[in-house]
């Protein structure tokens, strides 16, 4: 049962061969087994009765027996063929042991395989390689790993992340003040611990503290050490004064060391009247 759930992923499930016959031509080396020399198929036996009246396939199905996929690679070319190539080594085992040529089942071009059966001689596996197809995959290839690079290479080494308590969404205080409260999340990507400092900007007359810093120490910044790679969470409440409209404004994010950078997200202050 588990290797027939197998190949019913492998086949029906998998994206990887649906990827594969898109991408594939009658330039591109893929598994081929080599009918005209294989066929018609007998036992050692019934060709050492009949020298000449069969091919080199002795139909021992150790190509079968291997295949990840339970695909029959001399049917032809099919889906179900990932390419993993354990039906070559299967076959070239068998015809080692009986003395024939290997390469029965050999990586081949659909045109390769045509020539090769009118009897010429395979193109040599670098000529197959270099072609237009390849090329443009080449590229495309090419082109997305140095995006990736770049996008690498130009990231932010800290980030601030911003989550607005919803319930409620705001608080009066006993002198009039109002409460919003959020969760900050300082992330350091560096391979070192570095201090921070997030500052209010664009709240008139606003303080924060924590849940580590009373509110009688509340003060327009607040620092912290963010560890090696790591995502700081930070539970931060912002004060406005009393008469204080519902607006929009910032949580800026600082490194306090040489290399410096920051970053800097909008969010909204909530206060009365602001539901209607």
């Amino acid at each position: 049962l588990g290797g027939f759930m197998r190949e019913q992923v492998c086949i029906y499930m998998c994206p990887w061969p649906r990827i594969q016959t898109a991408m594939l031509d009658e330039k591109s080396l893929i598994v081929t087994y080599k009918d005209w020399r294989g066929e018609p198929r007998g036992s050692v036996k019934a060709a050492e009765k009949n020298p000449g009246g069969f091919g080199d396939c002795i139909d021992c199905n150790q190509c079968v027996a291997v295949c990840p996929t339970g695909i029959d690679i001399r049917e032809g070319p099919q889906i179900g063929c990932i390419t993993c190539a354990l039906c070559i080594d299967a076959c070239d085992n068998v015809m080692s042991q009986i003395g024939r040529p290997r390469g029965l089942i050999d990586y081949a071009t659909l045109d390769d395989s045509a020539s090769e059966k009118a009897g010429n001689p395979p193109t040599s596996h670098l000529k197959l390689i270099w072609h237009p197809r390849t090329l443009v995959y080449f590229a495309i290839w090419a082109a997305i790993g140095l995006g990736l690079l770049f996008a690498l290479g130009t990231r932010k080494h800290i980030d601030l992340a911003v989550q607005k308590d919803r319930n409620p969404p705001y608080m009066l205080l006993s002198d009039g003040a109002i409460r919003n409260a959020w969760t900050l999340k300082l992330k350091n990507m560096e391979g070192r611990p570095r201090p921070m400092t997030v500052t209010i900007e664009g709240l008139p007359g606003a303080r924060m503290w924590t849940d580590t810093i009373s509110s009688e120490q509340a003060a327009t910044s607040v620092s912290a050490t963010v560890a090696t790679d790591t995502i700081l969470p930070l539970r931060v409440y912002v004060a406005a004064p009393a008469g204080t409209a519902a607006q929009d404004f910032a949580f800026v994010l600082k490194a306090n060391d040489a290399e410096g950078g920051g970053d800097r997200t909008v969010t909204h202050f909530d206060a009365p009247g602001a539901e209607e």
